[in-house]
């Protein structure tokens, strides 16, 4: 089949037992678009620290420019989930339309993106790139558990984590294909390789095919057929009981959280990026504060609809965001500091304008390749294996382990094709972030709030990296300056954290 459900027509009301089974093309068919995101993703982590660089930044001013891509993913994220649930718009469908606009306005990013000559609008761009990546990708996670039975969730999001890893593999290793083919790879002071400008002018183009792909060849459930399988697809409004029972004091403590955290910052004269850490705390406490307001007026809104589901998380939803948390943490420090890692321990140099600089920025692309393109085949062949064999917990606490070991061997390795090794681990790692969490979400949570939920989910994978990308200079600072090494030492205690996490959860019979 197509991929396109077999359910007749879109306004049937027939009463089903459940959504039928999709065949691999299906399977295929409804994450295919994830490819071509991910291609857009993989340019971003791999080159922007080189691109930044290049343009004059300094590896000191390198978490700072990077906040841009948490920041946007904190607050675009649960919005287009909430959007999503409540979207029905006929043919195109509920996530598709996000799908597409998403990918249209990243294209044109990446279009734009190597064009810039000064390091502000290269800045800027960044924030409109992972925004527009955040809009096309956030729907997808809801696709897959908007089209699939409940027993086909582990294989949808075992075949989208396969083309995460084959579209990042491609995006990783486009300039060090142009490099061969003998594009410039390096450029004056100032100005972006050949390579790296080209490589993103391809990857916009991927961008755009393979969600075209997706979006022309699947057909969403319409909101009668979804109530026919039993599944209530658009939220009820209503007022969050729940919400208007709160404590209002809980509210004043995260405002006076952020306003201390804003005190220690001027006092002891750390690094001014803890500000917007700072300033998320007291932006959260306001928030909470006149949602819990408008619920108890009896009013319905945006606001208190997000605040209440996000303050108001399931049990396992909360233990596996803290997972999450420790997991991206790692993640995050290891697309900061790769680049000026490998240039220094395996290139000699730290000195964006050098030959071997650019060397060793296409080098981490090739590693970059290897843990993705490890994930893709862990995901389809090793992660069922050991989820039969272990269940669904253990098996991401093997994985989350294996991402410790990989990060940790950075400490040791002076040679960089002793690298690889390391990147399989953390290969097996990135399979199991993306496909385990979700797997076990996607039959816990209420249909209904599939988009939201998801969405506020992805908020702890935002959080590590905006605490990355203001705490980490500061540590750097104060115990390792100019040895970005050190810096694999705390991703490699975080995946331990989230591992020992991970093997508290507890799952009801048949959850795995």
């Amino acid at each position: 089949m197509s991929g396109k459900p077999e359910c007749g027509a879109e306004d049937s009301g027939q009463a089903r037992t459940g959504k039928p089974k999709l065949d691999w093309a299906g399977l295929w068919n409804i994450s295919f678009g994830f490819f071509g995101i991910q291609i857009g993703f993989a340019l971003q982590n791999a080159n922007m620290s080189r691109v930044f660089q290049s343009l004059g930044s300094s590896i000191d001013d390198l978490p700072a420019l990077w906040i841009a891509a948490p920041l946007t993913g904190l607050l675009v994220q649960p919005l287009i989930g909430h959007f999503s649930d409540r979207t029905w718009l006929g043919r195109l469908g509920r996530r598709r339309p996000y799908f597409l606009a998403g990918a249209v306005l990243a294209a044109l990013s990446l279009v734009a993106m190597p064009l810039q000559g000064a390091l502000i609008g290269a800045a800027l761009l960044l924030w409109v790139l992972d925004a527009s990546l955040n809009v096309a990708m956030e729907p997808f996670r809801a696709f897959v558990g908007d089209m699939l039975h409940k027993d086909q969730h582990t294989a949808g999001y075992a075949v989208q984590t396969a083309f995460i890893g084959a579209g990042a593999v491609v995006g990783s290793l486009f300039p060090t294909l142009l490099d061969a083919a003998g594009i410039a790879n390096v450029a004056p002071a100032g100005q972006i390789p050949d390579t790296v400008r080209y490589s993103f002018w391809a990857g916009g183009a991927a961008l755009v095919a393979a969600v075209l792909w997706t979006v022309l060849n699947t057909r969403e459930y319409s909101p009668a057929e979804m109530a026919a399988f039993g599944e209530r697809q658009a939220p009820e409004a209503g007022i969050d009981t729940a919400l208007a029972a709160r404590d209002p004091k809980l509210a004043l403590g995260w405002i006076m959280a952020g306003a201390l955290l804003a005190g220690v910052v001027r006092h002891e004269a750390l690094a001014k990026e803890l500000y917007l850490l700072a300033g998320l705390l007291a932006a959260y406490g306001m928030a909470y504060g006149w949602a819990i307001l408008l619920a108890r007026r009896g009013k319905s809104s945006l606001l208190s609809s997000i605040v209440g589901d996000f303050s108001g998380m399931p049990p396992i939803m909360k233990r596996l965001a803290l997972v999450q948390f420790f997991s991206w943490s790692a993640l995050f420090i290891m697309w900061i500091y790769t680049t000026p890692i490998v240039a220094q321990i395996g290139f000699g140099t730290s000195d964006p304008a050098s030959p071997a600089y650019q060397e060793a920025g296409n080098y981490v692309g090739r590693l970059f390749s290897i843990y993705n393109g490890v994930a893709a085949v862990a995901a389809m062949l090793v992660l069922p294996a050991l989820s039969r064999r272990f269940g669904k917990v253990r098996t991401h606490a093997i994985g989350l382990l294996a991402g410790a070991a990989g990060f940790g061997s950075y400490l040791f390795i002076q040679t960089p094709a002793w690298l690889q090794v390391s990147e399989v681990a953390i290969g097996l790692c990135w399979a199991s972030i993306l496909a385990m969490p979700y797997a076990i979400l996607a039959s816990s949570l209420p249909q209904s709030k599939l988009g939201v939920s998801m969405g506020l989910f992805n908020v702890f994978v935002v959080l590590p990296q905006l605490l990355v990308a203001t705490v980490m200079h500061t540590i750097m600072d104060a115990f390792f300056p100019s040895e970005p090494v050190w810096t694999m030492a705390f991703a490699a205690a975080t995946l331990a954290l989230a591992a020992i996490t991970m093997l508290t959860l507890r799952l009801e019979e048949g959850q795995g």
